[in-house]
């Protein structure tokens, strides 16, 4: 005789909390709708591989730090900002990380470059892959305290090593020398391995005098823009008309 009980026991003790939950539930069903064995063991093992997923990607988007709760599907699309549902859905099975290649975002103030960025950042976690959002400002200061503790380098070779990284307001303020030489290393780590999506209220034609040194802004460049998806948004800004409607 079979204890059911001591069955969802077990599998609670190996972890394979999917597979208790759905076992659980098979149990409450009646007699003649009960699955055979194969079918059983189909809908566990399905049950347990969703239960995984859904807690990497809880873990993965905590671990992001990403600005907004965003996803494609609620991107607004239209000829005025000059964003189309095709582009995006050019990217959204993610290949573009297969592929290592980046995306640049440029706009006006609230044109909702952020959202796009983090949208696509959700979407990479959903598919599996991890993701990081960095603040440029918080960035610089991060970079600083690391430099400070000693741990500089353990946190370029953690940056490096995740697959896609939002690097947000680049060009907000001016860029120190270690901002530069630590940006330019990130890229050149990330190069043809890993992607990375950069948005800014400066035009791309603009960086380069905005990182105002000739020979790493070259560098830079050629890392970032040599296989880059471009997003130029305009219109009005989407958190004014959203102040207006309130």
């Amino acid at each position: 005789m079979i204890n059911t009980d001591q069955t969802l026991e077990q599998l609670q003790q190996l972890k394979l909390h999917g597979m208790a939950q759905a076992y659980g539930t098979t149990l409450a069903l009646p007699s003649h709708e009960l699955p055979t064995a194969h079918e059983l063991m189909a809908l566990l093992v399905d049950a347990e591989q969703q239960s995984r997923t859904h807690l990497r990607t809880q873990m993965y988007l905590k671990l992001s730090n990403l600005r907004y709760d965003a996803v494609i599907e609620q991107i607004q699309c239209s000829v005025e900002r000059n964003v189309t549902r095709n582009q995006l859905l050019a990217l959204a099975d993610c290949n573009f990380i297969q592929r290592a290649e980046n995306i640049l975002i440029t706009g006006s103030t609230g044109c909702g470059k952020s959202y796009l960025a983090c949208a696509f950042g959700r979407q990479a976690i959903t598919l599996g892959y991890k993701s990081l959002y960095l603040g440029m400002n918080r960035f610089a200061e991060k970079l600083a305290l690391a430099k400070l503790e000693g741990s500089y380098i353990k946190l370029l070779n953690q940056i490096e090593k995740i697959p896609l990284i939002i690097i947000d307001d680049f060009g907000l303020t001016p860029l120190d020398s270690q901002v530069r030489i630590t940006l330019l290393q990130l890229l050149e780590d990330r190069y043809g391995k890993r992607s990375t999506i950069i948005t800014s209220q400066l035009p791309v034609s603009k960086w380069h005098q905005y990182i105002n040194e000739p020979t790493l802004a070259d560098a830079i460049m050629d890392r970032l823009s040599g296989s880059a998806h471009r997003f130029e948004l305009k219109g009005e800004s989407l958190r004014k008309k959203s102040i207006e409607k309130k």
